[in-house]
């Protein structure tokens, strides 16, 4: 069932990793424009595996260009630096306007488990919602081999759907005060018609690190990763088991406070070498 919103010109950044250019950039845009005003702000390259990182040497340079998206000419904003830092220079100082939303991709590539801190996707959201702004994260899984590429043989169109379809549902609804973002990862084969569910984020990492080939150690060499080969070990609650086995769209609530979910008082004794007396 489709969700209603009231008539209002709200107010949604845009952002990504991938760059001003990418393809599921422009997908997103497209799929978010009859919301409202979509303010396109990402960064000037590739930003892939930068997480909320704020890095000292970019440069911070922004410059506008005139897109068409939809048979209209819009002004888009290209950004020296990471994923977090188009955030935070689209809310301070590029977009007059109060946000209502930020929404971040689409991804090449999924993120799942453990490893969404190294996401540039997530940290673009993490960085909106540090800002007070409710924040929506798509990510579409495709090969490895597309990670890094702009490649126009990806289809983004089930993942523009469910862009559009959480984001009125995050510009209509409330989340509960330990909700700051909304992942969503989308299988490669989706439709509209493809069941969604609401999982919790894998405890496992899903790009597993494998190391530089043989080399010198002055030379240059790069850690790779590789997808996890045995996804159906996971929990079944979890974003990689929905995606990669049930083949559903993963919708992972995340928050801001990174916690740890234990009593802090026993975890204090336990720090403190202390046990409580029995009664």
């Amino acid at each position: 069932m489709q969700v209603k919103i009231p008539m209002k010109k709200f107010q949604i950044l845009l952002t990504n990793d991938d760059g001003i250019q990418s393809p599921g950039l422009w997908a997103a845009a497209e799929a978010l424009s009859p919301l409202g005003y979509v303010h396109v702000v990402a960064p000037r390259e590739q930003y892939s595996g930068a997480g909320r990182s704020l890095p000292s040497n970019s440069d911070g340079a922004v410059c506008p260009k005139q897109v068409q998206v939809n048979g209209k000419e819009w002004t888009v904003y290209s950004v020296g630096g990471s994923p977090a830092q188009t955030v935070l220079h689209a809310a301070l100082e590029i977009v007059p306007v109060p946000l209502d939303l930020a929404v971040s991709g689409i991804n090449y590539g999924e993120n799942v488990g453990t490893g969404i801190t190294a996401s540039g996707t997530v940290g673009a959201a993490l960085e909106a919602a540090g800002l007070g702004i409710p924040a929506l994260a798509v990510s579409l899984e495709t090969d490895v081999a597309h990670h890094l590429s702009h490649s126009s043989e990806v289809d983004f169109s089930a993942a523009a759907y469910f862009t559009l379809h959480f984001a009125r549902l995050l510009l209509s609804r409330r989340l509960p005060a330990d909700v700051q973002v909304l992942k969503v990862d989308v299988p490669r084969d989706a439709t509209a018609d493809t069941p969604w569910e609401t999982t919790r984020l894998s405890p496992l990492q899903y790009f597993e690190s494998v190391p530089p080939p043989p080399r010198d150690w002055g030379q240059s060499g790069l850690v790779g990763y590789r997808v996890m080969s045995h996804p159906e070990q996971d929990r079944p609650d979890t974003d990689i088991y929905a995606l990669r086995v049930r083949r559903t769209v993963a919708v992972t609530p995340l928050s801001l406070d990174f916690t740890s979910r234990v009593g802090l008082d026993d975890f204090d004794d336990l720090l403190r070498g202390e046990t409580k007396s029995q009664p």
